[in-house]
């Protein structure tokens, strides 16, 4: 090789070396954080399927609770550093898929669906589908409102049950056995009407409120402080109790979120026929 062809390659060699120095520059500590919390997510969720294992059962609820709290933080720790990205967003659905998917389905398995052999299997395999399935269609649409204007208020709703909500559902007869201690709640038939139930409400098509663009009325935000304050009180006198109070008034609030839907798509369709009226006369 001559001596123009030794000076270009160590050229390309050096711009390719500090391109690679400021690459990893760029990645501070700060902009790291949404991965970081994803990668928590990740970690605690799995951890619960060896909690389970050790028969620890308040740790194996509890690690999937935490993993929801890091989950919900991830996003929103993206959209406030400005760090949002495509590597991001496909890490969050592996996470969301072994933490709120695999590991309620592994937990209930052991706890209560073995005793139903392959039938109790098969229950947590279809509930795993369903959430793959789940997280699968929430990309595809992410991906869609991204090339098409949706209306303002299509933000206050999700199509189905969020992926972690539907793990808590899952998880009820666990929580309410932690709760009370009747075994009646982990029996396997109860179990099985509970992962199934909760996988189709996942790919269901039911518009559910999204309470993270939830808006409150300046009037109301001491009554909701207060609300705040009484709901982790009762989390902290009894846990898994309040818990599955919680999943409760969830699962209450469905039917309220389809007629809402209902009434704000008729307004919406409504208004745009006018607006198309008025265009053509």
């Amino acid at each position: 090789m001559n001596k123009k062809g030794k000076t270009g390659r160590l050229k390309g060699l050096n711009r390719l070396s500090v391109s690679h120095r400021s690459r990893l520059q760029d990645l501070s500590m700060a902009r790291m954080l949404p991965n970081i919390a994803t990668v928590i997510a990740l970690c605690t969720g799995l951890s619960s399927i060896r909690f389970i294992l050790l028969e620890r059962y308040e740790y194996a609820l509890g690690a999937i609770i935490v993993a929801a709290f890091f989950d919900a933080m991830d996003g929103r720790l993206a959209r406030l550093l400005g760090s949002a990205s495509d590597f991001g967003a496909e890490l969050d659905s592996l996470s969301d898929f072994v933490s709120f998917g695999v590991a309620p389905a592994v937990v209930m398995y052991l706890i209560s669906l073995k005793y139903l052999g392959g039938i109790g299997w098969g229950m947590s395999l279809i509930f795993c589908v369903c959430m793959g399935l789940r997280l699968a269609r929430f990309n595809t649409n992410l991906r869609a409102s991204a090339l098409t204007q949706q209306p303002g208020w299509k933000k206050d709703f999700f199509t189905g049950v969020p992926a972690p909500a539907s793990a808590f559902i899952s998880l009820c007869p666990l929580s309410l056995y932690l709760a009370t201690g009747q075994k009646l709640f982990i029996n396997p038939v109860i179990c099985s009407l509970f992962m199934v139930g909760a996988g189709i409400l996942a790919i269901s098509r039911l518009p559910t409120y999204s309470f993270k663009n939830t808006q409150i009325p300046r009037k109301m935000v001491p009554l909701a402080m207060l609300l705040v304050g009484g709901a982790v009180a009762a989390l902290l006198s009894d846990l898994w109790l309040t818990f599955s109070f919680l999943i409760l008034v969830y699962l209450i609030t469905i039917p309220f979120s389809v007629k809402n839907h209902r009434q704000r798509l008729k307004v919406f369709l409504a208004s745009d026929e006018q607006e198309m009226t008025g265009k053509s006369g």
